[in-house]
């Protein structure tokens, strides 16, 4: 009732130009706004294999350390870490925190130059999402080590098959033909300068 009052007012022809100007705004505004919402922004599609950020997991001031011997070395680790064993290969999780120590044969000491030829391109390939950091030689009790830092992504969940991102320093001990490998990650962002430092120096060899 009030749209035909409204028409009577304006002459046919008028009527229907406005009619058909109205229609027409309306459905580009409709399209405009459709266009908007549906269309994403450049470089913001989601990587299904990206590894998942987690809350980071700093290791309390309070944490204690307990020895862990074996033939060839000696360190402490964190009281309270579950432990698992796998040939020469140990180690010690909480959440996703981890320290994993091998020993291996090698002839040589490692050097910065081997490292980066023939350790970084192996890790390029087998560790996921790596992202290498930094090279360096670092002095610890036991003596020198090459450090490699990088990012990565963890092993995937046994239940849910995610990985979460994660932070890693790989330390390398060498005396008399024998390599210690020292692997400690924890989910990127962590602030574990510390706890590591203490688990590094308290590697020492065997006597």
């Amino acid at each position: 009732m009030h749209r035909r009052t409204m028409l009577m007012l304006i002459p046919g022809a008028l009527a229907l130009t406005a009619l058909a100007g109205g229609c027409r705004g309306s459905s580009a505004t409709s399209s405009a706004r459709t266009q908007t919402s549906t269309t994403s922004p450049p470089g913001t599609a989601v990587d299904p294999n990206a590894p998942e950020v987690v809350a980071p997991g700093d290791i309390p001031d309070t944490q204690v350390f307990i020895p862990y011997t074996t033939a060839d070395f000696t360190m402490t680790a964190p009281e309270g870490w579950s432990q698992s064993m796998t040939g020469s290969s140990t180690t010690f999780t909480d959440h996703y925190n981890a320290i994993q120590i091998e020993t291996t044969a090698a002839r040589d000491a490692p050097t910065l130059a081997t490292v980066q030829s023939t350790e970084i391109p192996t890790l390029q390939r087998d560790v996921p999402n790596f992202s290498l950091g930094k090279i360096s030689s670092v002095r610890r009790t036991a003596g020198s080590a090459v450090l490699v830092t990088y990012r990565a992504g963890s092993a995937p969940d046994p239940v849910t098959g995610k990985r979460v991102a994660i932070d890693v320093e790989r330390y390398e001990f060498w005396r008399n033909g024998r390599q210690v490998t020292m692997i400690l990650s924890a989910a990127r962002g962590s602030d574990n300068v510390d706890p590591w430092k203490t688990v590094t120096n308290s590697f020492a060899w065997a006597q």
